[in-house]
Formats: C-alpha cells, structure tokens, sequence
C-alpha cells in the first residue's frame, strides 16, 4: 500500500512537471520497462485533465450566473417600448457576452396557444400554426384555467386554442419570446408550461420586420422560474454546424434536428442565418440551439 501511495506521488509530480532532468529520465526508463506503470500514469494524466476540465466548467457557470443576474428585462423593455424593433439590437448585444457550459443545459420551454374568435384565420397560418382541437389534455386544461376565473359565461372564449406555437423564457420573471404570427389576430392569448399548467399573458412589445413578440405573464398563479436553462450563444454559428429545434407540433415536444445552410438570410440579410431543418405546424416561436444546447435564434 505504501509503495502505491508513492508511486501515485511520484507520477503526479512527474506530470506536473516537478521533476529534475535525472529523475525524469529515471522514471521514463521505468514506464519502459513496467507496463504497469506506464497504464498508471495514462490513468492519472486522463484522471488530471478531467478535473480541470470540471473546474472550467464551475468557473463558466459561475460567470453566467454573474452575468445573468446583471440583465434587467424589465428595464431593458421600459426603455424600448415605444420603439419595439430595437428589442431585437439589445437582445443580440447581450447574447454576445454569454457563454455556458453545455454540461448544464436541461431543455425547460413552454406552449403557446392563441384564442381566436374568426376561424376564418385558420388558412392563413395552417403553415405556421397548429390545430388543437383534438387535444383534449391540452384544452381540459385550458377550460378549467379560465373557469377558475369566475368570469362571465358570455365572455370566456367558445372555442379555447384554436392555434397554437412555441415559446421559450428569456426570464425568470415571465417573459416569453415567440414569433408574432402566433399571436397575430387573437383576442387572448394563454401559455402552458411542460407540466400542463396554463397561465393568461399580456403582449408587450411587437417587432413585425423581424416576426418577434414578447409576452409577460400576467398572471396571480405564476411563480418565478428558478433558473434558465440555456444561454444564448457568444460567437456566430459555422455554415454546415448542427442546430436544433424544440416545439410543440403535438401535445408533447418534440425535437428536430438539422444544420445551418447560410450564414445570412433573407436578401442577404446578415442578422439572421438560414438553416435546412424540417418543421411542422407548431413549432413556429420555438428557440434554435446548437450542439452545446446554446441558444442560437
């Protein structure tokens, strides 16, 4: 046992660099020699370079949550409302100085279900879209929501998510991120988190040249999200690179897989990436991640 507990010193030392040119030499002559040994000392190098690749890990998550604590949506909002298309300028400036460690992703997004009174809006985003009169989890709970309400019957919606998309939380306080044609038309507008629960939401900012809009959930049953998790990613993303969708074609979520086609979009359009994926109606508002679970758009 004494003779192992040496050994292990001397290896540490001898990758650390600890040694003398003598004692170097000496001990590489034995790694020959021993076979044993030398199986040692991989193990111990792989065993190094695995803690400190956790310790950059520690230290990375420790930064986020640094930064993420320094960004105020709320002021940020304030200070944009009467221009909404500058949401989109400081949402990209902040992504910039955001980086994470992939190990700590956990995917954590919400549906987005618009009540709509003129069905005549259905052909129009069939594409874009999702019909949902057959889930009936998804609409019981729904129902049950705005009973609990005690409104007047004559005022809750007859015909509760007629079309629904995808969002995701740019805050623990209740902001949510989606693409405007969701919501475009609606007279109320509800989300509902992975667990079933749904929560009435208020549009705050529109942004029509970039298909974007905020909500806030305005809500008395709402309890802050603990914790994002995902950030959005620091540097730009490679043509040919991986990316991911995460939406609600159905009543689960479902994950689509594809890659990024250009690095610039509509008429060349530098602020936005094309990408080769395939999409079904529902998915539309839903977050673009690359393989380290970043969120990319």
């Amino acid at each position: 046992m004494r003779n192992d507990l040496e050994l292990d010193a001397i290896i540490e030392d001898y990758l650390l660099g600890k040694l003398n040119a003598q004692e170097v030499e000496a001990f590489e002559q034995l790694r020959r020699n021993d076979a044993s040994v030398d199986h040692k000392v991989v193990s111990h190098k792989v065993f190094l370079h695995t803690m400190e690749e956790y310790a950059q890990q520690m230290l990375l998550k420790e930064q986020l949550d640094k930064i993420h604590s320094e960004i105020y949506v709320e002021t940020i909002a304030a200070a944009v409302g009467p221009h909404p298309s500058r949401v989109v300028q400081l949402w990209r400036k902040h992504r910039s100085a955001i980086a994470v460690a992939a190990s700590f992703i956990v995917l954590s997004f919400v549906s987005i279900y618009s009540i709509q009174h003129n069905s005549q809006q259905a052909d129009k985003y069939v594409q874009l879209s999702k019909q949902v009169t057959n889930a009936v989890k998804t609409q019981n709970n729904l129902i049950r929501k705005i009973s609990s309400n005690n409104a007047p019957a004559s005022k809750l919606p007859t015909n509760p998510g007629n079309f629904g998309g995808t969002g995701f939380a740019v805050s623990t306080n209740g902001y949510i991120a989606t693409n405007l044609h969701v919501i475009t038309g609606a007279d109320s507008v509800y989300i509902q988190n992975n667990q079933g629960e749904s929560f009435k939401v208020k549009v705050i900012l529109k942004d029509p040249e970039y298909d974007i809009a905020i909500l806030k959930i305005d809500d008395k049953n709402f309890k802050n999200l603990s914790a994002l998790p995902y950030t959005i990613k620091r540097n730009s993303t490679g043509v040919g690179e991986n990316v991911y969708t995460w939406g609600y074609p159905k009543d689960d979520a479902v994950l689509g897989e594809g890659y990024v086609s250009s690095k610039s979009g509509f008429i060349g359009d530098t602020t936005q990436y094309q990408v080769a994926i395939p999409l079904n109606p529902g998915n539309s508002g839903g977050p673009l991640l690359d393989n380290n679970g970043n969120l990319v758009g």
